[in-house]
């Protein structure tokens, strides 16, 4: 297929067992988008009727059809190989966007070739003057690794009073609604299958940003988040893939000068969060953490294998920009809740 005859964005849309969700968001989703952009529901192994509901309701709409329930990462990674376009944008079935939300973003990319990634200021559906958890206006890591953004510092979730309206580079930006370049999603590898859930988007930034391209927050572009429909925030599976993730998270992409002590603090601060839990009663989230570190551990040889291959793209020019201070320090010792208070210049 000719480069110009690709639709210049394309509208992923993975579900799995979202059949109330697709009906409640994709009339607004239609409403929105601009009818030059196409729009692809991946049915990533559903076994409720999503598929006799798209066949009757939405009969003109693309379906790519999975057979097996692939897990995020993998729906995507299956999914894509079948979609041409210019710009993906990665889209959870539980998001609803808002009128004019494909063009400030669509107007980033342009003006700047060196865009890669983007995403809109994610709020929370439930309570729609607040920032959603999974994303807020941006994401950013600390020098440890724990993440963090614009509008959220661990449990705390800010209001959204128009504070970080201005468009910004980012460190990482929300699987919840993740633009990007697809010639440079295919170049770079692509989603890491894995991860199977969370964190998946934040490795995907930085293997990005090391191979120097830059990812941008663009809030005057809304969407609004129902959140934990993947993976239901506070739970055991949350805590595992957020521990072992992050630890796979910084395996593969820290400079080797780094990765050789920051990953021994991280047992360290992992274990002081063990202790912790298990002194207050939540003993079943306290062993999770064990038994991440023990999922991690007995796949060590295979990490170093996998960091080898993510050095090789990394360019010697790129920047990378962590908060050069322990956000959990700040937060818990500090009193900081919010970002603005963090007074960090990037």
């Amino acid at each position: 297929m000719e480069k110009t005859s690709l639709p210049a964005l394309s509208i992923v849309l993975l579900s799995y067992n979202s059949r109330d969700y697709l009906e409640r968001f994709i009339p607004i989703l239609l409403k929105h988008t601009p009818t030059q952009h196409e729009i692809v529901v991946v049915n990533n192994g559903s076994t409720d009727d999503t598929e006799t509901f798209l066949n009757e309701n939405y009969p003109h709409l693309r379906v790519v059809k999975i057979e097996k329930n692939k897990g995020f990462t993998n729906g995507y990674k299956e999914s894509l190989k079948q979609i041409q376009a210019e710009y993906y944008c990665l889209l959870s079935s539980d998001v609803e966007v808002s009128e004019n939300w494909t063009k400030p973003i669509m107007k980033v990319f342009q003006e700047d070739p060196n865009v890669a990634v983007c995403q809109p200021k994610i709020k929370s559906w439930h309570k729609r003057n607040e920032f959603e958890y999974a994303g807020a206006s941006g994401g950013f890591l600390d020098k440890y690794g724990y993440l963090f953004c614009r509008g959220r510092l661990f449990y705390s979730v800010e209001e959204d009073t128009g504070q970080y309206n201005d468009i910004t580079e980012i460190f990482w930006a929300s699987g919840a609604c993740f633009f990007i370049k697809s010639e440079v999603y295919h170049s770079i590898g692509g989603l890491d299958d894995d991860f199977y859930a969370h964190m998946e988007e934040v490795d995907l930034c930085w293997r990005i940003k090391n191979a120097g391209y830059k990812v941008m927050a663009v809030p005057s572009s809304e969407v609004f988040h129902v959140g934990g429909s993947i993976i239901s925030y506070g739970s055991a599976t949350k805590t595992f893939r957020n521990y072992r993730n992050n630890l796979i998270l910084l395996m593969k992409n820290l400079p080797f000068e780094e990765v050789v002590w920051k990953l021994p603090y991280r047992l360290f601060l992992d274990s002081v969060a063990f202790f912790h839990l298990l002194f207050t009663g939540e003993i079943k989230q306290a062993f999770t953490i064990i038994r991440s570190h023990m999922s991690f551990h007995v796949r060590f040889l295979y990490w170093i294998k996998k960091r080898n291959a993510t050095q090789k793209m990394v360019k010697s020019d790129a920047i990378v920009s962590f908060y050069g201070k322990s956000i959990v320090w700040k937060y818990f010792i500090g009193g900081i809740k919010k970002f603005s208070e963090l007074n960090w210049q990037r």
